[in-house]
């Protein structure tokens, strides 16, 4: 009998333990499984089935205790992180990222291994995490702070840093970890605090936007409230104490409606009718006269030439109402009567009423970028293309000035038209890049999957494709979702259901 047989046999009646765990090895691992595997990626960075399947058992084998596959697991990811990274500085785009959500799920041992290893398996170099979404944040229930809830809230996981690790294990796989946050959406837990009330936006029909959005889960505040302000302001410095490689503003808008409320074109369409927006719309005003008429339109929604000759005969010694934005030829109007001057005054404190809207927007997103800024952690602003458009007199009711956001931060313009080719995406990105300031950085979102049509959307490729000639204009783009594209995974990972 061969000398190996006979130590075989001995350590089996002496060690049936090391007998077990060398016959785990070699069933679960054929000497090829235990040599380098080779990374072969296609044009789009994908590494190799082979080596992905090769890898994936190492990492079951590593959570079982196995040292050997432990040590052979990091060292092949390390050997893919790698050839990813090669890839991408010789393939366009550049960076190529994608959205993820984690659940608490996630906290169980080797599940964001498995999800940052599927990541960087597709050829991605970022991921954005989503940290505040729905009304919760993923900090640890013991250090979270906030006005919000965590989204770990089991007994005995208080400590549990969903966060911090996903940070970790990306970066073991050379991704970039961005946290992607809501912004103006603070969520239906935020909404039944009785002290944040005031905080809550509200339009000039007695609404909030719990009765304008069908989920019932999305609750946008009045950007102009100091309360809102404070709350995301600390949640912002939550997240940068764990350091992520960047951070992305999501829901930098107002609440998206329906049918004939999907324009805004009378000032009660607008988020005007709360306490701070109103007190701040009024400092707007350049003498009395402006005071007075942005006071009556916002109260009946329209000013009468009776409205103005009031106003006239109030404040004699003051000329044209004026307010911030508005100007007039000297000596043109205050000679016309109040009926020739109505429809123009209507209009220009119609514009104001808009105007004052996004306003509040651009500045609650400087507001919140700014401790980013300070720590210098790259930002990044998330909008539609389309939330800024005009409609006959009226405006998109997102009322998402974009083209107004800070041009040092990253633009996330989401290229979601879907009209079963890439030629509408297309054309919502040229439309972004000609109002873009020199200079920004644009890196789009694209909605799919690899390899298959999904909701009437062109695969992967064939957006990719299509975007390709605006190189290097664009030297990123990302995808949207993890989830769209391992749906199984998704489902089980939300319910911790084990494969």
């Amino acid at each position: 009998m061969p000398k190996s047989y006979v130590k075989l046999l001995t350590k089996m009646l002496f060690g049936r333990q090391l007998f077990v765990v060398l016959f785990t090895v070699v069933w679960l691992f054929p000497k090829n499984d235990l040599q380098p595997v080779q990374a072969q990626l296609n044009q789009y960075c994908h590494i190799a089935p082979a080596a992905v399947k090769a890898k994936q058992r190492l990492r079951l084998a590593a959570m079982k205790g196995n040292s050997q596959a432990q040590s052979r697991y990091r060292q092949l990811v390390q050997q893919h992180a790698q050839a990813v990274r090669e890839c991408r500085k010789r393939t366009w785009p550049q960076v190529q990222a994608i959205w993820a959500r984690l659940y608490p799920c996630d906290a169980q041992p080797g599940a964001l291994d498995e999800i940052m290893d599927q990541i960087m398996d597709k050829g991605y170099n970022q991921v954005y995490v989503e940290v505040f979404y729905d009304g919760r944040v993923l900090l640890p229930a013991a250090e979270n702070n906030t006005a919000w809830p965590s989204v770990i809230r089991t007994k005995g996981a208080e400590y549990v840093d969903l966060l911090s690790a996903a940070i970790q294990k990306g970066r073991e796989r050379g991704l970039k970890v961005y946290a992607w946050m809501y912004t103006i959406n603070f969520g239906y837990s935020y909404a039944q605090r009785k002290d944040r009330q005031e905080a809550i936006a509200r339009n000039g029909k007695g609404q909030t936007s719990l009765y304008v959005v069908d989920n019932g889960s999305q609750v946008f505040i009045d950007p102009y409230s100091q309360q809102a302000k404070r709350d995301y302001y600390q949640l912002v410095q939550q997240v940068l104490r764990r350091r992520p490689d960047g951070i992305l503003f999501d829901y930098i808008r107002y609440p998206r409606q329906a049918g004939s409320n999907s324009i805004a074109s009378k000032v009660t369409d607008l988020w005007l009718y709360t306490e701070a927006t109103q007190k701040a719309l009024f400092r707007r005003a350049k003498n009395n006269k402006g005071l007075e008429l942005i006071r009556r339109f916002l109260k009946k929604g329209y000013v009468t030439a009776a409205d103005i000759t009031d106003v006239n005969q109030l404040y004699p010694q003051e000329g044209e109402p004026m307010w911030q934005g508005r100007v007039v030829a000297q000596g043109k109007k205050a000679v016309q009567s109040p009926q020739n001057r109505q429809p123009q005054l209507q209009w220009d404190l119609w514009q104001l009423s808009v105007a004052h809207a996004m306003q509040g927007i651009v500045d609650f997103v400087a507001l919140a970028a700014h401790p980013a800024r300070q720590k210098r952690i790259p930002g990044g602003v998330v909008f539609f293309p389309g939330g800024n458009q005009t409609v006959g007199r009226g405006y998109d009711s997102r009322l998402q000035p974009w083209e107004r956001f800070p041009s040092n931060l990253e633009w996330h313009p989401m290229a979601y038209a879907n009209c079963g080719s890439p030629d509408c995406i297309v054309s919502e990105l040229e439309r972004v890049l000609s109002m873009a300031k020199s200079g920004t950085k644009i890196i789009p979102a694209l909605a799919g999957n690899w390899g298959r049509v999904m909701s009437n959307r062109p695969p992967l490729e064939a957006q990719m494709q299509a975007l390709r000639k605006f190189a290097p204009k664009l030297r990123g783009v990302s995808h949207f979702a993890y989830s769209w594209q391992h749906p199984e995974h998704d489902g089980e990972r939300k319910f911790c259901r084990q494969r």
